[in-house]
């Protein structure tokens, strides 16, 4: 045989066996249980040996459960979807990926569920990246101080429980007393100020959701805010998971840089899905029959919410969680957990409530331990006297019903007092600019109200917003672009309201 011959053989036999080689499949395995047990909001599945904690899992229907119980003999399943067709018997597959969320712009302006489905009939989200709903929070080295305020519009929030961006404030209290409203009111007034706000509903009833959702529709803040919801009907599954969906969506903008807020309604309905979840998959339970990691859910959510350092993009991902309280008790469990969580609370109660006193704040519970110092220099010029103020009224208010005889100097007090109440008093989205309070809190801490009729004191505050940016621009715009208020501008601010209000008395 010749050389030339031989090396052609040789080639047709490597070619041969490279094509045998590349034609021969490698055997693929792919992992499936079957349910053996299928509860409200549930599932037990044998079967799957290698899922891994937190996992997604297939239904038949395409229906989507999350491993959550990992048992010697089977696997405790949360359902993302309603259960429809699985039956015990039934097949589940495992999907290699841990449950995620839609992220990026493309969700501004639109109503999604914890899945980042579009639930406002607006067609398809033009959005293809996703996250996982749960994520490490930032590392103590990543973090800058708080140090830029977020405006809520509300004179006695941004004034004596001011919030700053990156912080975490508890809004506690009663079930109607107006939480929401407070909440939906700093949605409003973070308009034109490039904020970024995500309103995460979970548990909620679908009316309460669709009204707020109109409010900011028809104020124009959802075109620069996500809608977040797991209502009341939706399975325990979606509610447990939706806060972290929606701060995994406000981390994709702080991550770009930009300021975000998040506003949880409400960790009640939260801790109650989870204390379901835990129940029905036979978790031991613990005080109020809640899992002992109760504690640990709140504070893995809420310990994302922060400013990064300048080096990182400088963003901000700020967190108002809504908590609601049983006749009063904030010491009940939840409540005190998440109080030693956040950086502060506003409390709000029904008997300030019922007699028309709104927003329903109790000065005296609530506080901010970081915002002050991210507070306007002009707000700690008349913060102090305020809370002061306000702190001595309130005490004196309750010995006043017993006497009729008061000496000159309560009588000032109560009279001081009852004009500061009168003019922290404020309608709902009606956020009011900080130049304008600052005006408002001035004249009512030296005493121009104190001889006003009480209908009289919210008419004169209005006159001062209505003429406070005219006939004083540089004072408002220094209070604005946070200068300190000087004696003179003091000076001038009482002058202007003494001449504006002189026909309200």
């Amino acid at each position: 045989m010749t050389s030339s011959l031989k090396s052609a053989l040789d080639d047709t036999l490597d070619l041969i066996g490279r094509v045998s080689r590349e034609s021969t499949l490698e055997p693929s395995f792919e992992e499936f249980g079957v349910v053996s047990y299928i509860g409200p909001g549930v599932a037990r599945v044998t079967g799957l040996p290698n899922l891994k904690s937190e996992e997604l899992v297939r239904f038949e229907g395409n229906l989507l459960g999350m491993a959550f119980n990992l048992d010697p003999e089977d696997v405790g399943v949360i359902l993302l979807d309603n259960p429809e067709g699985v039956e015990s018997g039934s097949e589940v597959r495992r999907t290699n990926r841990v449950l995620d969320t839609l992220i990026g712009a493309a969700l501004l302006g639109r109503v999604v569920d914890t899945l980042g489905r579009p639930l406002d009939n607006a067609g398809p989200i033009r959005a293809t990246l996703r996250s996982p709903i749960e994520a490490a929070a930032p590392a103590i080295m990543d973090r800058a101080p708080v140090s830029v305020p977020l405006a809520t519009g509300t004179k006695a929030v941004d004034a004596l429980i001011p919030v700053g961006r990156g912080q975490r404030q508890l809004i506690l209290g009663y079930r109607q007393t107006g939480k929401t409203a407070i909440a939906v009111d700093c949605i409003l007034n973070q308009k034109g100020k490039d904020v970024i706000c995500i309103y995460c509903a979970v548990g909620q009833r679908n009316s309460s959701v669709a009204k707020v959702i109109a409010d900011l529709r028809e104020s124009g803040a959802l075109e620069y805010s996500i809608v977040v919801v797991a209502s009341g009907d939706a399975p325990a599954g979606l509610q447990f998971a939706a806060p972290y969906a929606a701060a995994t969506m406000g981390e994709f903008f702080m991550r770009q840089g930009r300021d975000v807020l998040v506003v949880f309604d409400d960790l009640t309905a939260h801790a109650d899905a989870y204390r379901e979840l835990s129940l029905l998959l036979r978790r031991p339970p613990g005080r109020e029959s809640f899992p002992g990691d109760i504690f640990y859910i709140h504070s893995r959510l809420l310990e994302r919410s922060t400013h990064l350092k300048a080096e990182l993009g400088g963003g901000s991902l700020t967190a108002l969680p809504v908590v609601q309280t049983e006749e009063q008790n904030i010491a009940a469990y939840i409540p005190t957990n998440l109080i030693s969580i956040t950086d502060g609370q506003i409390y709000l109660t029904p008997d300030l409530f019922q007699k028309g006193i709104l927003p329903a704040i109790d000065v005296g519970k609530s506080v901010s331990r970081v915002g002050g110092k991210a507070q306007l220099p002009a707000y700690r010029a008349v913060a102090g006297d305020l809370r002061l103020f306000y702190s001595q009224f309130e005490e004196l208010e309750v010995f006043s019903r017993f006497g009729s005889r008061l000496d000159e100097r309560t009588r000032q007090t109560l009279a001081r007092g009852r004009a500061i109440r009168e003019a922290l008093k404020q309608p709902q989205f009606d956020p009011i600019p900080a130049s304008e309070q600052v005006a408002i809190l001035v004249a009512a801490t030296t005493g121009l109200f104190d001889n006003f009729v009480a209908e009289r004191v919210v008419e004169a505050a209005a006159l001062i917003r209505k003429n406070f940016a005219q006939q004083l621009p540089n004072v408002a715009a220094s209070i604005e672009s946070g200068g300190k208020l000087s004696d003179a501008d003091r000076a001038a601010i009482v002058k202007f309201a003494e001449q504006v209000t002189n026909g309200s008395r």
